[in-house]
């Protein structure tokens, strides 16, 4: 069956997720996690992408970035991820794949969506216990976001720059909105629309979203099968 081709529209926020193959580890030691940082802020530059959010786990890579080409993220991620796996498989001698295929992703509306996406994706480290406070991780975006300190490779959208005149003010107002934890609806939400490649969103962000595309992008209605007389629905 032949893959769905991913949504990407210009100027319209992408949730991406990479996995490390198997959910095996990809970074290893401080130095992998600033060239990976740097080689995003690289390419990002380079193909007109904006990141304005991030994660570097273990085992994988939370992005929520906007690109001026539809095309944009596609280049970023395809450049970033060849350098970086000859880098790590010229530096730990190995051979053979780094990450689990392609990339997942999911396009995410502006306004509420779009914080609770960046709140979602710099609350990793929490939710996985590798820290009690996103301040004590190193490797996101949130002290960019929430304290307000620099990052080069943070661009922040038009959504969080409406939150105040001064980046003090924004960050604080974005701070004042950060949960301890986002909410099991909300997580789910975020992870159904990036595994399944839909959109994340209300019904009338899909349907402006299906209309520029000319295609479904939210989950297919499940089918009666034909000989069952229960009434049971298909996943």
């Amino acid at each position: 069956m032949p893959r769905r081709p991913r949504l990407s529209l210009p100027g319209v926020p992408m949730h991406i997720v990479q996995r490390g193959n198997n959910r095996q580890a990809c970074f290893f030691a401080e130095e992998d996690y600033i060239l990976y940082l740097d080689w995003l802020r690289e390419y990002a530059q380079r193909e007109a992408c904006r990141i304005h959010a991030y994660v570097l786990m273990t085992n994988h890579v939370h992005l929520l970035l906007s690109a001026d080409r539809a095309e944009g993220p596609g280049a970023t991620m395809k450049a970033l991820g060849q350098r970086y796996v000859q880098y790590v498989n010229r530096s730990y001698r190995r051979s053979g794949s780094l990450w689990d295929g392609r990339y997942r992703s999911c396009l995410v509306q502006d306004d509420a969506y779009l914080i609770n996406c960046m709140h979602y994706i710099e609350l990793n480290p929490v939710r996985a216990g590798m820290v009690d406070r996103p301040d004590s991780y190193r490797w996101s975006s949130y002290r960019a976001n929430a304290l307000a300190a620099h990052d080069p490779v943070v661009s922040p959208h038009d959504t969080y720059l409406a939150f105040g005149g001064t980046p003090a003010e924004r960050a604080e107002r974005y701070r004042s909105q950060f949960p301890h934890m986002p909410d099991p609806a909300t997580i789910s939400e975020i992870r159904a629309a990036t595994n399944g490649n839909y959109a994340l969103g209300n019904d009338r962000f899909a349907a402006e979203i299906a209309l520029a595309l000319g295609r479904r992008v939210t989950p297919g209605k499940p089918r009666k099968p034909a000989n069952d007389s229960s009434g049971s629905l298909l996943e």
